[in-house]
C-alpha cells in the first residue's frame, strides 16, 4: 500500500499536458471545472466530459481541487440558500461519476496571497514569496483601506511607506496584480473597485465568529449529503494562516482544526494537510498538527517553506526548508496503515506535489501558474516518492 500520487491539472488551457504528465508516473489528477460559475451546480454532463478526456489518458481523476463556496455562502447573505443546494447537486453529481474525493476552502475573497512570484531561488530558478511589508504596502498606499493603519505597528508602516516610495509606476501595478491574482481558468476575477467593495461588505459585517459560525452551519448542511454519496471532504487552510486585509481567517491553527473536524465527527468532514500553507505561520507545530489530525486527513500537499516570525516567508523546495516533511510522512504513512487494518473506506489518502520552483528550460513557456511548473514538481514528486518508499521499508511496511 502506497499514497495514491496525483498532479493538479487544471484542465485543457493548462500548457502541460496530459501526455506530459504521464510521463511523471502519477496514476491520478487533481481537477475542478473552472469554467462553471462559483454558486452553479457542476452537471453530470460537464463532469462527465472533463472525466473522459483525463481517462483518455490512463488517469483517474482522483480529486476534485476545488469546488468553490461562493461568497454568499460564505457570508450567509443573498443567494446562499440556493448556493447550498446546487453544491449539495454538484456532490451528487461528482458522486455519481465516481470522483470521491472533495477540496474546498473557505477564505474570504482571496484564494491565497503572495507579493512576489519572480523570485530568483538560491539555485537560480524561480520561485515565490510572502514580504509582510510589501503587502501592507499594498494594503495602506495602493488599496488605502479604511481603519488599515490600525492593524500594522508603526514600525511596519515606515517600513511598508519606505518600501512604497521606492517604487515606479510599473512595479506598483506589478505588485497590485500580484495580490489580485486568481486561479487559472477561473472566472471570478476582481478589478480594484469591486475588490473594494468585497474587502469593505466583510470588514464592516462578517466578524471571525461570524465566519465561523457560516462554516459550521454549511458544514451542518453538507455532511448528511457527503455521508450519504460515500464522499470525502477536505477543507484546505487558509493560505497564508492569518488574517489579511482584515478579513478573518479561520482555518489556519490546529486549534480551528481541531473545532472544524468537532463539527461532524466524521471521516467524511475531513482535511487538506498542506504543510506549505499551515507552515507559514511560524508559530503552528506541524508536526503536533499532523499527530493530532492525522485521522481526519483525507489529501496531502507536502511542500516546505522558509519563513520569520514577522510573517515573511519563501516558498522552498519539497524537503528543505523548516517544516520537518520526513517525520510528517512517516506519521501519515503509520495512519494508512491504521486505516488498512481497521478496513476504512478512506485509504488512499492522495497526495501531489504541490508547488514546485520554475526551472530555466520552461522560462519561456508561457501560462504557467506560479508554482505549477513542469520540472519542479517533478522534482517535489521524486523527492516525496523516494522519502516514502525508504520510510515503508524501514518500518518493514
Amino acid at each position: 500500500m502506497s499514497f495514491e500520487q496525483t498532479w493538479r491539472w487544471f484542465g485543457p488551457n493548462d500548457p502541460i499536458t496530459l501526455k506530459e504528465i504521464k510521463q511523471v508516473g502519477v496514476t491520478g489528477i487533481v481537477n475542478a471545472l473552472h469554467q462553471i460559475p462559483v454558486g452553479e451546480v457542476w452537471t453530470i454532463d460537464e463532469i462527465k466530459k472533463r472525466k473522459t478526456l483525463i481517462e483518455a489518458e490512463g488517469f483517474t481523476w482522483s480529486v476534485v481541487e476545488s469546488l468553490p463556496v461562493s461568497e454568499d455562502i460564505k457570508k450567509n447573505k443573498g443567494n446562499y440558500k440556493q448556493h447550498i443546494e446546487n453544491y449539495k447537486q454538484s456532490i451528487r453529481n461528482l458522486s455519481a461519476c465516481g470522483v470521491k474525493t472533495i477540496c474546498y476552502n473557505f477564505m474570504p475573497v482571496l484564494d491565497w496571497s503572495r507579493t512576489d512570484l519572480n523570485v530568483i531561488f538560491r539555485d537560480g530558478s524561480i520561485t515565490t514569496r510572502f514580504e509582510y511589508k510589501a503587502f501592507a504596502a499594498f494594503d495602506l498606499f495602493i488599496l488605502q483601506r479604511s481603519g488599515a493603519e490600525q492593524e500594522y505597528s508603526e514600525e511596519l508602516i515606515k517600513q511598508a511607506k519606505k518600501y512604497f516610495d521606492g517604487l515606479n509606476e510599473e512595479q506598483k501595478t506589478a505588485l497590485t496584480k500580484t495580490v489580485l491574482y486568481g486561479l487559472p481558468g477561473s472566472l471570478q476575477e476582481y478589478t480594484m473597485k469591486e475588490f473594494r467593495n468585497a474587502i469593505y461588505e466583510y470588514n464592516n459585517e462578517i466578524t471571525e465568529d461570524v465566519l465561523r459560525d457560516n462554516l459550521y452551519s454549511f458544514i451542518k448542511e453538507i455532511i448528511p449529503v457527503v455521508e450519504e454519496e460515500n464522499v470525502f471532504m477536505t477543507i484546505h487552510p487558509d493560505d497564508p494562516p492569518w488574517s489579511l486585509l482584515g478579513l478573518p481567517r479561520i482555518v489556519s491553527t490546529k486549534d480551528d482544526l481541531v473545532k472544524i473536524t468537532g463539527v461532524i465527527d466524521s471521516p467524511s468532514n475531513g482535511l487538506t494537510l498542506c504543510t506549505g500553507s499551515l507552515g507559514a505561520g511560524y508559530n503552528n507545530d506541524l508536526e503536533d498538527i499532523a499527530e493530532t489530525l492525522a485521522h481526519r486527513v483525507n489529501f496531502l500537499h507536502l511542500r516546505n517553506v522558509t519563513r520569520t516570525p514577522g510573517k515573511d516567508f519563501m516558498e522552498d523546495t519539497h524537503l528543505e526548508g523548516e517544516i520537518n516533511i520526513p517525520k510528517i510522512m512517516k506519521t501519515l504513512i503509520m495512519e494508512q496503515q491504521k486505516r488498512v487494518e481497521q478496513g476504512r473506506k478512506d485509504i488512499s489518502m492522495p497526495i501531489r506535489p504541490d508547488h514546485g520552483t520554475l526551472m530555466i528550460p520552461e522560462w519561456k513557456t508561457k501560462g504557467i501558474y506560479p508554482g505549477y511548473s513542469l520540472m519542479g514538481r517533478m522534482r517535489g514528486l521524486a523527492e516525496l516518492r523516494g522519502l516514502e518508499t525508504g520510510i515503508r521499508h524501514s518500518l518493514n511496511l
